[in-house]
């Protein structure tokens, strides 16, 4: 009776494990090939590797605990009405994304940045110290159910005195991150360039955060953990995470794959992100 049940629970787990093998199978039907890189792109000018699957799974990755599952976000400067509507948009679709319970701090003021890590940038605007913000500012906030905390400012950001700007960076160690709208909005926030700048917001915060839990940049697909040096560069990346990447995020998190899909392509039809909206329901039409 007892080998019996043995063998039944090897068998149910045989199962699962299967189902959950055909996910992926099934959605890398999706992926697609990157082209080669151009003179002035990431890969050009980093020749990255990759991350295997298994590669992922022998790195030390922070995974969710019962007294450790919520993404905070911490914004960082005076934000008008619309950036501020891009940060409940950032929270709710993070949520998803990453199927965990995300949360917004109170907002913190500019002047908590000193003088030492600003500086003007070449097009004459303010810049702060990335590193500053996630050594300093970021490591200081520690709610106790925290997971992953991603700073949000308004002001633009430099990594180092040699590069001009960056759009986000973060700290695999500390589980922090900051990336900036500054250079997302074109200029200036509209409501004709909201979407624009929304879709990029959420694909930077999502790649940050995904550098949080262990992803590194992939070479394997087109994908959101692409590494990219420009604004065209990160809209030619698609939002959706490769199949690849999505089984390294989900061999942690262990969230329900279909759940997450049809809660993408639900967030997306509501924001008018169409491109988005219709790349998840393909993975769902591919799982069906």
């Amino acid at each position: 009776m007892r080998k019996l049940s043995l063998f039944i629970l090897v068998l149910l787990f045989a199962c699962k494990s299967d189902k959950k093998n055909h996910y992926f199978d099934a959605v890398k039907d999706n992926d697609v090939a990157l082209f080669p890189p151009a003179p002035g792109e990431w890969l050009y000018e980093h020749k990255e590797k990759g991350q295997t699957f298994e590669q992922f799974l022998k790195t030390k990755h922070v995974v969710p605990t019962k007294e450790q599952n919520v993404i905070y976000i911490q914004p960082i400067g005076k934000f008008n009405v619309l950036q501020t509507k891009q940060i409940d948009l950032t929270r709710a679709y993070l949520e998803i994304f990453f199927q965990l319970k995300t949360k917004i701090l109170e907002t913190k003021s500019n002047d908590i940045i000193p003088s030492h890590v600003r500086r003007i940038g070449g097009e004459g605007q303010e810049q702060f110290l990335a590193g500053y913000i996630l050594d300093s500012i970021l490591i200081k906030q520690k709610p106790s159910d925290r997971i992953a905390l991603m700073g949000l400012t308004e002001v633009d950001l430099y990594p180092k005195p040699e590069w001009n700007f960056v759009f986000g960076l973060a700290s695999y160690s500390q589980k922090t991150g900051v990336s900036s709208i500054f250079r997302l909005q074109d200029g200036e926030l509209t409501e004709a360039n909201f979407n624009k700048c929304l879709d990029r917001l959420l694909k930077i915060c999502s790649h940050e955060i995904g550098h949080m839990f262990g992803l590194h940049h992939c070479t394997a697909a087109d994908c959101v953990m692409n590494g990219t040096n420009s604004l065209s560069e990160t809209d030619k990346h698609t939002v959706r995470l490769c199949s690849v990447c999505q089984r390294k995020l989900n061999s942690g998190i262990k969230y329900n794959n279909a759940k997450r899909l049809a809660d993408l392509e639900k967030y997306f039809k509501a924001n008018n992100l169409k491109e988005s909206a219709a790349l998840m329901h393909k993975d769902l039409e591919s799982i069906q």
